[in-house]
């Protein structure tokens, strides 16, 4: 035990186990009398960063936490304002050493050491920590991938770009939505490739994703064709295609709706306004297993709604404007969703992300394999079109089929 060391000491103490090869792990915490510091607890791990061993400091406080990544020669500054806080509890980890620096209510400072228990001593150094560990998500990020790279995602060496985050987060929650339904739907039971339609494509980084996801990575043999009125993003799309060399990625440009493909799965990731309807209803006369609809704009229902007749009693959400678009959003929802369930889907309407990364976070998630009709249903359906006196656009793209299950219980 070493008793009252001086400043000089104590820093060449600090610095010469943070440095070193067998260090592991620092913590400062508690703050001596009379001094005010904003961090409540500050921890230095070593990390590996960009190929090199970096020390990672980590400023806990009250309401936010800080980290910053310095190397070995910079340390020393870092070093130096722990010290300046005063934090009377220092805990150091090496490989073969515990270290404590602990000041007392009046100013003394007490060093202790000790072997690490029950951990024979070893010349080799410590485990590096990755400095971004790899979370369980379909595309990890740290990991070489040739279609993150071609989508200007990610590094060739798997580091996602700053200004790709969002996208890159994006991606991993859709193919976690389609993975958490692949089984309900049957796809790995098919004898033959599964067909997928993304209905409005854009830029194709889902529908690329899905391709890649489902052939290279779950080995399900999947053919996709990608359509969109944009001919611009169409020919990105199959320029991007033509890069990866991938078998089984198509693009057309023309309309939802009007493509004869009997889709096993049917993606529609904000088709606009009452496109969604459009591709709900392509689905249905595909008899499509699975469909992952994420609505965008739903301009059509807004225009219709009036506080009249039984409605009259919302008369005062709807003449907000911002309120009677999110009254249009969800009701206009609703329907798609009893709608699939009366031609015989079983459906949910899930977040899909977060509402920090898009307002347009709700997913339409619906497995086929429900008797079509369900009475009960469709009750909901014409009890909710009397009360709004609306008539939803996927009713009449949905056609003739779903007016007989209306006309039935009338």
């Amino acid at each position: 035990m070493e008793t009252n060391p001086n400043r000089d000491e104590m820093r060449e103490l600090l610095c010469d186990a943070i440095r070193s090869d067998t260090f592991r792990r620092a913590t400062f915490a508690g703050t001596t009398r009379g001094v005010a510091c904003e961090w409540v607890r500050v921890v230095v791990r070593p990390v590996a960063l960009r190929g090199s061993r970096h020390l990672q400091f980590a400023y806990q406080g009250a309401k936010k936490v800080i980290t910053k990544n310095f190397t070995l020669e910079e340390c020393e500054t870092p070093i130096d304002e722990l010290i300046s806080f005063g934090f009377a509890a220092i805990h150091i980890t090496t490989q073969t050493e515990e270290i404590d620096i602990r000041t007392s209510r009046r100013g003394k400072v007490h060093i202790g050491r000790g072997t690490v228990a029950e951990s024979p001593v070893s010349e080799a150094p410590a485990e590096v920590e990755p400095h971004n560990r790899v979370k369980d998500v379909p595309l990890p990020e740290g990991r070489a991938d040739r279609l993150l790279e071609v989508m200007g995602i990610a590094t060739a060496d798997g580091r996602v770009r700053p200004t790709m985050r969002a996208k890159f987060t994006q991606i991993n929650e859709f193919l976690k939505q389609l993975q958490h339904v692949l089984d309900d739907a049957s796809i790995r039971e098919l004898d033959r490739e599964a067909i997928i339609l993304d209905c409005g494509c854009g830029s194709s980084y889902l529908t690329l994703a899905a391709h890649h996801y489902l052939n290279d990575k779950l080995g399900i043999p999947t053919r996709i064709l990608g359509v969109d009125v944009n001919e611009e993003v169409i020919r990105k799309s199959i320029e991007r295609a033509e890069q990866l060399s991938a078998n089984g990625l198509l693009f057309e440009c023309r309309r939802i709706g009007t493509v004869d493909v009997k889709a096993d799965i049917v993606f529609a990731l904000h088709a606009c306004d009452t496109a969604t309807d459009d591709a709900i209803a392509q689905a249905v006369r595909s008899e499509a297993r699975l469909l992952l609809s994420v609505p965008c704009c739903h301009h059509d229902l807004n225009r219709s709604l009036r506080a009249d007749g039984p409605s009259d009693v919302l008369r005062p959400v709807l003449r907000h404007g911002i309120m009677r678009e999110r009254t249009a959003d969800l009701l206009t929802d609703a329907f798609r969703a009893l709608s699939l369930r009366i031609m015989g889907y079983r459906t949910d309407i899930v977040e899909f992300l977060a509402t920090e990364h898009t307002p347009r976070n709700l997913m339409i998630r619906a497995v086929r394999g429900l008797p079509a009709g369900g009475e009960i249903h469709i009750r909901e359906y014409q009890e909710m079109k009397r009360f709004w006196n609306v008539t939803p656009y996927i009713e009449k793209v949905l056609g003739e089929p779903f007016q007989k299950f209306l006309k039935a219980t009338s």
